[in-house]
């Protein structure tokens, strides 16, 4: 029997974002990806565990949740490297919500394996539920009532313009061994029409099921939106700059991206030149962007990748926003980032395009790296607050920008970011130059640790918002790091455990959170 559970599928169309402006605020939150969460089945997930870092959240002041990107990750487990622009992550569907709306039962979980506690094994994640999500998609169009079905039909139709194109694309990987679409067939890579019909037709079960997924990823994260908004809590997402060359984008609008016209390879690839994290420079290998077919097309589908997130989150982080000004471009065939060069983009006339489509945009700028007077100039134009990280601010002299006495009020600060170590691991191995540097700064720790320092550094500025990794709120060392940036493979595997946020911490935080003014009025 199907439960009674009443179905809020209203919120599956998505809710508009909170109209908020980070220009005349004074808030602060928590970078935590939802992959980091607790939960028993080896990877965080949108339900119930998501729920109470909200009410962690709320109850000590924090106004705001940022996220990585969300979408369905591939080689690497990157975030930023994933199958699709603009789908969700199925590995992040919780299990436990299905089971709550009768498609899932308790004894589907019997016999799950025994996952790390403080780590995701995405192998073994992909091997336990990928099944159990297909037992319930079998059930949905079996039991699913006719309000249920409804709801599916509409999010298809109304997600058509990428949903269709992605759904076709996971199936025929599925049926390449998982193969990149430029290795698939010529008449698949090449999308001739009388080929995909003909797939369509043959895979139709397991497109079905692709669009299952998307679906039930967007009622439970709308679910977990609305809960978030009616706790006072704002989700920001991270929006990254490049797509993955193995993705539904690039194989179903080339005309996008700088291929080369024979192998379908990046003829380009995106990076960035030697800095504080390579000496080699970073070489991301996804293709570059065709900005000239883009402008002719105003932009439609950059602005439809933006609806698309506005779906998910109320702000958005723009991933390498100096990319929009002029990007680093690296020939085919090179190893690292080193020989490349400096290519100039389109990216005021996207944002004004972008502005005229959605109004006043809900946008941060990741402004790091080689950053120029036109890149600042392209940031100002459009009033997007720039990005701060305490963990450069003292290498150098008191012109570093990154001192909090020279932050202006329209930026967000950061005690350090993903691609950064935590701040205890950052600490222990600062050169004496830079140790004595910020031992002078504070004026030395005291025995909360170094991480409270850097966290009452961080809310005491006058920069409007202020972000905080959970894994320096929790003062953990290396081992909790997120990302190493150049390194492929062994990323994106933090989780903290269910009983690691204390009363003693919340209250630490939320004693700040007051002090520095940056606690809600109405609480």
């Amino acid at each position: 029997m199907l439960k009674s559970k009443a179905i809020s599928l209203d919120g599956v169309a998505m809710s508009q974002p909170v109209k908020f402006s980070l220009a005349n605020c004074r808030v602060s939150g928590i970078l935590l990806h939802p992959t980091s969460l607790p939960s028993r089945f080896g990877i965080g997930s949108i339900g119930n565990r998501a729920r109470r870092f909200i009410d962690f959240l709320a109850d000590t002041g924090q106004q705001i949740w940022q996220v990585l990107p969300l979408g369905p990750t591939g080689f690497g487990n990157s975030p930023y490297m994933c199958y699709s622009a603009m789908a969700g992550n199925p590995l992040l569907i919780s299990l436990e919500s299905i089971r709550d709306y009768g498609f899932l039962y308790d004894g589907d979980f019997q016999g799950a394996p025994e996952f790390p506690a403080d780590r995701v094994d995405y192998a073994a994640v992909e091997a336990y539920k990928m099944p159990l999500l297909r037992r319930a998609f079998d059930n949905f169009m079996r039991r699913a009532s006719g309000e249920y079905r409804e709801a599916f039909a509409t999010f298809c139709y109304q997600k058509a313009y990428w949903l269709d194109d992605y759904a076709l694309f996971m199936a025929l990987k599925q049926h390449q061994d998982n193969k990149p679409w430029h290795q698939w067939e010529p008449e698949l890579a090449s999308r001739q029409p009388a080929a995909l019909e003909q797939w369509r037709s043959q895979l139709a079960e397991e497109i079905q099921f692709q669009k299952y997924l998307q679906f039930e990823f967007a009622r439970q994260w709308s679910e977990l939106k609305q809960y978030a908004n009616s706790q006072g809590i704002l989700i920001v997402g991270d929006i990254p700059i490049y797509v993955a060359h193995d993705s539904a984008d690039v194989w179903a609008r080339p005309e996008n991206f700088s291929l080369d016209a024979r192998t379908q390879e990046p003829a380009m690839m995106a990076g960035v030149p030697p800095d504080y994290f390579s000496t080699t420079g970073q070489l991301w290998g996804n293709p570059i962007y065709n900005w000239g077919n883009l402008q002719k097309t105003h932009f439609k589908w950059w602005i439809e990748r933006f609806r698309t997130l506005l779906d998910y989150v109320d702000y958005i982080r723009i991933d390498h926003f100096r990319g929009f000004e002029a990007f680093w471009a690296v020939p085919r065939g090179q190893t690292t980032a080193i020989k490349g060069r400096w290519v100039k983009a389109r990216g005021r006339a996207f944002f004004e395009t972008l502005r005229q489509e959605m109004g006043d945009l809900p946008v941060m700028a990741e402004d790091l790296g080689v950053i120029t007077p036109e890149v600042e100039a392209l940031r100002d134009r459009f009033d997007f607050p720039g990005m701060k990280v305490l963990h450069f601010a003292f290498g150098s002299d008191p012109a570093n920008p990154f001192l909090p006495f020279n932050y202006v009020r329209n930026c967000v600060v950061y005690t350090g970011t993903h691609d950064n170590d935590t701040t205890v691991g950052w600490f222990e191995k600062l050169n004496d130059y830079e140790k004595g540097n910020l031992l002078n700064y504070i004026g030395g720790i005291d025995e909360a640790g170094i991480h409270w320092e850097m966290i009452r550094l961080a809310l005491a500025s006058i920069a409007n918002v202020a972000i905080v990794p959970l894994q320096d709120i929790l003062g953990y060392g290396s081992e909790a790091r997120m990302n190493y940036p150049s390194v492929a493979e062994g990323n994106w595997e933090w989780r903290y455990q269910a009983d690691a946020l204390t009363g003693e911490m919340s209250d630490r935080l939320r004693t700040l959170t007051k002090l520095f003014g940056r606690f809600p009025l109405h609480r």
